[in-house]
Formats: C-alpha cells, structure tokens, sequence
C-alpha cells in the first residue's frame, strides 16, 4: 500500500507515522476525535425524532400505524439510495468535506422540523427529506476519516467512531425520555436539532484539523463500480454482500425475546425484559468497537478481514443460540452479548477494510457502494426473516440467517487467499 507522504496527510495524520525502534505515536488525533464527536451528537440527536415519531403520529396527529409503516419504509428507501449517490460525490476530497457539513446540518434542521408539524404528509416530507440526507453524507464521513488517520490506525479510527455511535445510540432514546417530561414531544423533538447542529460544528472541526485536500482538475460525479469489485475489496464486498442479506434487524431479535418470556412473565414484564437485553446488545457493541479496531490494526494488512471473520462467526454462533435458546433469561442473555460483540466487530472491520483496500481516488465511491449493500441486504434479511418466522417458526428464521453467516465465512476465506498472490497496491491521492 502506497503511504501518502507527510506533507499530504497533516500534522495529525503525520503523527501516526512510525518506524521500527520509534515509539508509536497518538492515534487519536484532533480530526478522528471531532468525527466521533460528530457520529455520537448526531446519533443521539436523531434519535429523539425517532423515538417519539410513533406518538406524534399516532396520539398527536391521529394518524393510523400504517403511516407510520409507510413513512419509514419511503425514509429508508430514499436513504439508502441517497447513499449510493453520496458515494459518488464523495470520492472528490473537496467536495466531500461540502457534503459532510451539509448533510449533518440538514439532517438536524429536517429532523428537528418534524415536531412543528401539522399534518402526516408533512412528517412524511420532513422526515423522508432528514433520511436523504442522512444517507449523503455517510460515505463522505467515513472517506473524510481516512484522510484525517494514518492508514496504519484505520481500525481504531472506525473503531472509535462505530464506538461512539453506539453511545449516542444509547444516549438518544434516554434524552427523548426527559425532554418529553419536560416539555412535551413537540418541542422534544424541536430540541434535538441542538445536539444535530453540534455534530455538524464537529465536523467542521475535524475538517479544520484534516490535511489540505490535494489539488486536482475537477472530479465529474460519477459513481464507479467496477473498479471497486476488482480484487480483494471486490471479494470481502462479496462476503460482505452475504453477511449483510443475513444481518436481520435488531428489532427482530427484540421480538423472539418477548415471545420467549411472555408465558412466562407476561407481556409487560417481557417486553421491559427484552429491551433490557437490547440495551446489552448495545452496551456490549460499544464496548466491542474500539478493541476490534485495534486488533484489526495490530494483525496486519489482513487485519480487517480476520476481524470480520470473527464477527461474521460470532453472529452465526448468537443465531444458532437465537434459533435453540429458550425462556431463561441468563441463558438468552448471551446470544444478545454475542451479537453485540458481533456487529461491534463487523463494522469496525467493513469501514477499516473498505478504507485500507480501496484506492484513494474512488474511496467515496466505495464507501457508498458498502453502504447500499448494507441498506439492500438488511432489508432483504429483515423481509425474509420474518416471512419465514410467520410462515413456518422462529427456529426456521434464524437457521436461514445462520445460514448466511456460513456462506459469508465461505467468502472471507476465498477473499484472504488472492488468486494472484503477491504485494498489494494503493493508488494514493
């Protein structure tokens, strides 16, 4: 891999740089400290709007549950193509830094307008036009975080940004508890723009503290694929590709919970019960991220795909439990510890992987195509999951997902053995 010299990274990014008998320098630099800034206001920001989104359409507005359903099947749609073009726009350095600030600014502002609504269509609009947003600027975030880390720390980068999008995760649903007591869902849902509009100042921050953006003659917008499915990035995205279809929504996993303990809890008592395992499947994804990330750099140019390895088997092992598990809570407590190690793990190494194998100039083009594949694949594993859990059992559904997770681990063996072995390459900016 070709190392930008230090003169094109920055003092921050210069600073990773080592060599034998040097002591190993800060990776946390000020650039990687103000997008993980950023990843936690904005997550907690935006999930207060969705949080109280059901009880402002519903008790507020009066609107029935099918709107809601299809309110957010439009946003995510929208979003997840809003990611593929984000990815196109994001592989010009400069235009990517435009993109960032613009995303999370207008992600907060549409969010945060949602609370002054006065009709479904309205929410619609707003919350469809938030999650567009939201999708544009997630390839330009995660290119922007390779130009502020030396490529020897990508994975405590992404790591410690996965870590603190997990807290903000955690933080949001508790801060749309008290602003609601405190001032009611409209005005909840009004005051998180504050923490949205502090991720954005973040990402100012973080590009302040990046390196110049090299000068080139201007960038068409143009998304390119095919060089990104060329060797080895092209085959961990086929791995990819199969873990994701099999990466079923953590809301799924919050059902089998309940209908587990609901005979014998009943249905209050479980359902508290169930969320309470949720938060440790997002307490010990947080705490997952950052040792991931480490591992993934200490365990060399393969680094990312072991750890993806390891998560993809940690999934298969939590499904299985999912699929044979039954009402005793301590023993349910660990296939939701084990996926929450696992998803800690996989998008730590997805986004360090996709950073360390892409080459620099289509960087954006490849983050965006690894977030389509995300979006497609969760929908389509969420889809089948529960037509299966409907239409024969739970048992069903999850070996079908355990399935998948066999398939991905096929295809991260066959992508760490290249057909052409031999020093891999880097186009550099």
């Amino acid at each position: 891999m070709t190392t930008p010299p230090p003169a094109e990274r920055g003092p921050d990014a210069a600073s990773e740089h080592t060599t034998p008998g040097e002591p190993r320098q800060r990776w946390l630099t000020r650039g990687v400290g103000g997008i993980g800034s950023a990843s936690f206001l904005a997550d907690a920001g935006h999930e207060v709007p969705t949080a109280l989104l059901p009880s402002l359409l519903t008790a507020t507005l009066g609107a029935p549950a099918a709107a809601l359903g299809l309110i957010e099947g439009i946003s995510d749609a929208l979003a997840g193509a809003a990611r593929l073009a984000g990815g196109a726009l994001a592989d010009d350095p400069h235009r990517r830094r435009r993109v960032a600030v613009g995303g999370y600014t207008s992600t907060a502002a549409l969010a945060a307008l949602t609370g002054a609504a006065t009709s479904v269509w309205q929410v619609g609009v707003l919350r469809a036009g938030a999650w567009a947003a939201r999708g544009l600027r997630v390839p330009a975030r995660n290119a922007l975080l390779a130009d502020v880390v030396h490529p020897s720390a990508y994975g405590r980068a992404y790591g410690f940004e996965r870590m603190m999008d997990n807290l903000g995760a955690i933080a949001g649903p508790l801060l749309a508890l008290g602003l609601v007591s405190a001032v009611g869902v409209r005005w909840a849902i009004g005051l998180s723009i504050i923490p949205g509009l502090l991720a954005a100042a973040a990402i100012i921050y973080a590009i302040r503290h990046a390196p110049p953006a090299p000068r080139r003659e201007h960038t068409p917008i143009r998304l390119r694929i095919r060089p990104i499915l060329r060797g080895e990035l092209g085959r961990v995205l086929g791995a990819v590709a199969a873990f994701e279809v099999g990466n079923v929504a953590a809301t799924l996993l919050i059902l089998r919970a309940t209908d587990l303990l609901t005979p014998t809890h009943g249905t209050k008592t479980a359902t508290t019960i169930a969320l309470a395992l949720y938060t440790l499947y997002n307490l010990t994804a947080t705490l997952a991220s950052l040792p991931a990330g480490r591992a993934a750099d200490r365990l060399g140019t393969r680094g990312p795909t072991r750890v993806l390895t390891s998560g993809v088997a940690l999934f298969a092992a939590a499904y299985l439990g999912f699929a044979t598990t039954g009402a005793n809570i301590a023993i349910l407590a660990l296939p939701f510890a084990a996926a929450g190690v696992a998803i800690g793990c996989v998008e730590t190494a997805q986004h360090s992987a996709v950073a360390a194998l892409a080459p620099a100039t289509i960087r954006g083009s490849a983050f965006g195509l690894l977030a389509t594949i995300q979006a497609v694949g969760n929908l389509a594993a969420s889809s089948i999951t529960g037509a299966l859990w409907t239409l024969a059992s739970p048992t069903v559904a999850f070996g079908y997902l355990a399935a998948w997770m066999l398939l991905a681990l096929i295809g991260l063996a066959f992508a760490a053995h290249p057909r052409n072995p031999g020093p891999r390459t880097q186009t550099s900016t």
